[in-house]
């Protein structure tokens, strides 16, 4: 069974469509394209806005941006992806609550990064001014490989580059247009997520896998090449619309504060994994959560549980990893799974098919990536059977009555930059 495979653009092609759609939309030459990653993670999942740690790598998928400066402090902003022609709005009036839709992943970020110390550019912000800029993407829409903080952080590091902030240069710098990235995607799109992706999408390194703590902001870098130990990592696009801003991400988000609270720590990260039996003992009552929800306590135990087992199969697969014993990971992408299936609650039926046939067909381990509620399932597996694995799911899929899915073969790619 032929299995359609994602193909990564090369810089070149990416800038000429960029470019191409810049001229086609406002009929004139862009100061530059710049690209960021999309990201998947290979585990770690709900743990970056609980303080835990995760661990992407960055994709050779990217999304392209060209950009150029104009005089009249107005955003355009055309998408090949999105179409209906182009968005505009003056850059003043760029904020929560005033941009619906794609716009406020890209717009958000020039508000974001205007923002008083938002970039730790001191108390006055940066100065952003208008621009147009179209965007162009090899990074599958909505499969959970972070689409979004691709288009943010492009747009990040073009407005760094264009208006002379001078943030890009150094990882200290970058990590401060992540949170940038991160203020826009929470407040101006509206979509409660961590920071995982647009950390990857701006700190990775070609060849690495990044080991993100989100309590203190460092990075780790971990070699990652899978072929010269004869595997390959398959990524999965279920083709089950991936949505985060329908109010189950934020509900979990929700619900995990609540219990930290209860427990008295600042974040599930302090709860550790060998007392993790006298916390959940602890969450012996309804809660209120600071969103004003009711969370019973099999929820918040359960949350609680993946979260706190989650940050240490992170550990575990880090030691393996930087042991030089990749092949034994397998377990933890499988016990990951399980865990996000059954206490996070956010997998999804295709989700479950795509773990289990991968398995049934030879992978080492296999778990869904990414937010959930749809997305994409990642499997290690064997370089030599990359295309039976791909095929099994494939016709899974087909007896589930489910919508054919894609596949990419996932190598740990560079961060955001300019492009030409």
């Amino acid at each position: 069974m032929t299995v359609e495979r994602i193909r990564a653009w090369q810089p070149g092609e990416g800038a000429r469509r960029a470019t191409e759609a810049f001229r086609g939309a406002f009929g004139s030459e862009p100061d530059g394209v710049w690209s960021a990653p999309g990201r998947v993670n290979l585990i770690g999942e709900h743990t970056d806005y609980n303080g835990g740690l995760c661990l992407p790598i960055a994709l050779p998928h990217r999304t392209y941006v060209a950009l150029g400066i104009t005089d009249d402090r107005t955003v355009r902003l055309v998408s090949a992806q999105e179409g209906g022609g182009a968005w505009a709005m003056p850059v003043a009036e760029v904020g929560p609550g005033a941009v619906d839709g794609w716009p406020g992943y890209a717009a958000g970020v020039a508000w974001a990064m205007a923002q008083a110390g938002a970039t730790g550019a001191g108390s006055a912000g940066v100065p952003i001014g208008g621009f147009d800029a179209a965007v162009d993407s090899c990074v599958p829409y909505g499969a959970g490989l972070s689409s979004s903080a691709a288009l943010e952080c492009a747009v990040a590091v073009a407005l760094d580059d264009v208006f002379d902030i001078g943030l890009a240069g150094s990882d200290h710098g970058r990590a401060l247009l992540a949170q940038a990235c991160i203020r826009a995607e929470n407040e101006v799109a509206g979509a409660a997520t961590g920071g995982m992706d647009q950390t990857a999408a701006l700190r990775a390194r070609d060849g690495h896998a990044l080991l993100y703590d989100t309590r203190d902001g460092s990075v780790r870098h971990l070699p990652f090449d899978l072929g010269a130990h004869g595997l390959a990592l398959l990524v999965i696009d279920t083709r089950a619309p991936h949505r985060l801003v329908d109010g189950q991400y934020a509900r979990r988000r929700d619900t995990c504060n609540a219990a930290a609270a209860h427990l008295g720590v600042p974040t599930l990260r302090e709860v550790d994994a060998d007392a993790l039996d006298d916390a959940l003992a602890a969450l012996d009552g309804e809660l209120v959560t600071p969103a004003g929800a009711t969370a019973s306590p099999d929820v918040l135990r359960a949350r609680t549980r993946h979260v706190v087992t989650e940050i240490a199969r992170v550990e575990q697969f880090v030691e393996l990893l930087a042991a030089g014993r990749v092949a034994e990971v397998g377990p933890l992408m499988d016990a990951s799974h399980v865990s996000l299936r059954d206490d996070y609650e956010v997998s999804c039926p295709e989700l479950d098919v795509a773990v289990e046939a991968a398995r049934a067909a030879g992978a080492l381990g296999a778990r869904m990536t990414g937010g959930g509620f749809g997305g994409s399932a990642i499997a290690l597996v064997r370089t030599t059977a990359v295309d039976d694995v791909a095929a099994a799911v494939a016709a899974a899929f087909d007896e589930h009555g489910f919508e054919a899915p894609a596949t990419l073969v996932a190598d740990a790619a560079g961060a955001a930059g300019r492009t030409v």
